[in-house]
């Protein structure tokens, strides 16, 4: 039996769910890098050690979402560049029109690896700043543990019977 130390990360199979999400639902798929030596972008484009690319269908050219890097081509002030992210430096995938997505924890500088994350934890249900999104850790023990991920802020409002986004019925 593989422990959870040597299984592959949790990482690649949540951005892969979260991208496909996004398209299927019109979406544009956004991810937030940390970026360091290890990543391969445009540093003019780097802010704060950040950046943020948008990763959709229309904006990149052979994506490809692997266990251990993001590669893709895409054009930068009309100059195509070719784009390599370690799994493990995205910290957040979201859509851009209601910033719903995920977060997680970035990774300690020493850890190195693809993905994983160093003294990892049960989920983590800290808001992130950015709305619709939480940290989630990759060291879940139980269904329990994910659904505490998926809470809704103190602040905001309940939501109507039978879960779902409130939505406008047009009686005639």
């Amino acid at each position: 039996m593989i422990s959870a130390l040597e299984s592959t990360s949790l990482r690649p199979y949540l951005l892969r769910a979260l991208y496909e999400w996004c398209t299927d639902h019109g979406l544009t798929p956004y991810i937030a890098v940390l970026v360091d030596e290890t990543v391969q972008v445009p540093r003019e484009y780097v802010k704060n050690g950040e950046i943020v690319l948008n990763i959709s269908y229309d904006a990149t050219s052979s994506l490809k979402i692997g266990n251990d890097f993001i590669e893709f081509k895409a054009r930068f002030a009309g100059t195509a560049r070719d784009i390599i992210v370690p799994i493990g430096r995205v910290v957040a995938i979201y859509a851009r029109e209601n910033g719903q997505g995920m977060a997680f924890p970035p990774l300690d500088a020493q850890a190195g690896g693809a993905g994983e994350i160093v003294a990892p934890t049960a989920v983590q249900a800290t808001p992130d700043p950015r709305p619709g999104m939480h940290l989630v850790g990759e060291g879940a023990e139980s269904e329990s543990d994910v659904l505490a991920a998926t809470d809704r802020p103190e602040d905001e409002p309940p939501r109507p019977p039978g879960g779902g986004r409130p939505a406008l019925k047009r009686v005639k």
